[in-house]
């Protein structure tokens, strides 16, 4: 029998835990709130389970779920876990396993793929990755935030981007009503200077000494490179080029809609410079692999650290990616070509809709000239083959 009663419990006022044994409590905070708790012990750890609001719960069904815990706990079980699961609502960190299984096999970019689940288990999942997702709300996932938004603001944006994807995949399902209120917990973080990113660039006057040094020795990863900067690629593009995609008699390389940036097909015309590295990476060619540029594990293109580290190896003040702006800033500054035909070589998306609407021709006789203008560029003159 309990120390308490339902006339006690209804009468009790003052702040304070009003105990009726058994680990059952009644508290009130200071501002009258009622609530029953149910405190338990095991492996020497103590730890108050809630079982909700005193004006809902009767003294009875507290006492019975009290002593649902009790068993529970001497089972092994986690009592929150276990209510969850009866509720149906997962964790926010369950949730957030579910929504990159589904999403994952989208996502083209192996990076991307790797750090979306490691960004939150690291800066999330401490903070309320065992919370249910239901209950998950903005000061919290602010909180979180703010500890890296100072130092880390690009890593603590895609974190926040990938909590409200997770949360509103929640909403989806039924297991919250509300999205987070983003607005308003932007507006509660501190402000971040922006700083213009650039990659770093090499002049495009350097570019023909920088190719001399570069064929100095030939290897897959230098063809690689000497292909990325004749054809002003991305580097994900070159080392993932198949000989299946290339028609050397047409001088044309035919890049699939899923492997561009802008999940568009993408076709480069071919200068016969670049079309000399291809041939030349035909030494390279392995059975049964369709890689241009294989890598060292059979099957397995290269990776994108080859070519950085053919910069540094070089030293060179450039990174890959950087030489598409100088093929970029060598088309605006020294020729006569239409911008619009240097942004269609690049593959860059259209942001004006009613441009992007009525340039809908591939215009590839002009950027194969472009690209065989480009290539007499890059093409070192005597002295400076000479260097």
């Amino acid at each position: 029998m309990g120390r308490l009663s339902a006339t006690a419990v209804k009468a009790a006022k003052l702040p304070g835990r009003y105990g009726d044994g058994d680990g059952l409590y009644l508290l009130i905070g200071r501002t009258g709130t009622r609530s029953w708790v149910c405190r338990v012990q095991k492996d020497g750890k103590r730890r108050d389970i809630g079982l909700g609001s005193a004006k809902k719960v009767s003294l009875a069904l507290a006492r019975e779920r009290a002593g649902k815990v009790r068993s529970q706990v001497e089972a092994g079980l986690d009592p929150v876990s276990e209510r969850r699961k009866e509720a149906g609502i997962p964790t926010f960190r369950e949730a957030a396993a579910i929504v990159f299984a589904e999403n994952k096999k989208n996502w083209r970019n192996a990076k991307h793929r790797d750090q979306w689940l490691a960004t939150l288990t690291k800066y999330a999942f401490p903070h309320f990755g065992d919370t249910a997702v239901s209950k998950v709300e903005g000061p919290e996932v602010r909180d979180a935030l703010v500890a890296i938004w100072l130092e880390k603001p690009e890593t603590a944006r895609r974190v926040r981007q990938r909590i409200v994807t997770v949360i509103d995949w929640a909403v989806a399902k039924g297991y919250r009503d509300n999205s987070l209120a983003v607005a308003a917990m932007n507006k509660s973080l501190p402000r971040v200077k922006a700083k213009p990113a650039h990659h770093t660039a090499l002049p495009y006057a350097d570019v023909p000494a920088f190719l001399v040094k570069l064929r100095q020795r030939e290897s897959v990863g230098r063809l690689a490179f000497e292909a990325l900067v004749l054809t002003a690629g991305r580097s994900g593009e070159i080392r993932g080029a198949l000989w299946s995609e290339l028609d050397l008699d047409k001088k044309l390389w035919t890049i699939p809609a899923e492997r561009m940036k802008a999940d568009r097909e993408h076709v480069v015309p071919l200068s016969d410079a670049v079309l000399s590295v291809f041939k030349r990476a035909e030494t390279y060619r392995e059975v049964r692999n369709d890689l241009v540029f294989p890598g060292q594990h059979y099957g397995r293109p290269l990776s994108d650290m080859t070519l950085t580290k053919i910069c540094r190896d070089l030293e060179v003040a450039a990174v890959p990616h950087g030489f598409r702006s100088s093929f970029r800033d060598w088309v605006s500054e020294e020729t006569d070509f239409d911008g619009a035909v240097a942004e269609m070589a690049l593959a860059h998306t259209i942001e004006n809709k009613v441009e992007a609407a009525y340039r809908r021709g591939n215009l590839l006789e002009k950027r194969r000239n472009l690209m065989d203008a480009w290539a007499n560029h890059c093409t070192p003159r005597p002295e400076q083959s000479a260097e």
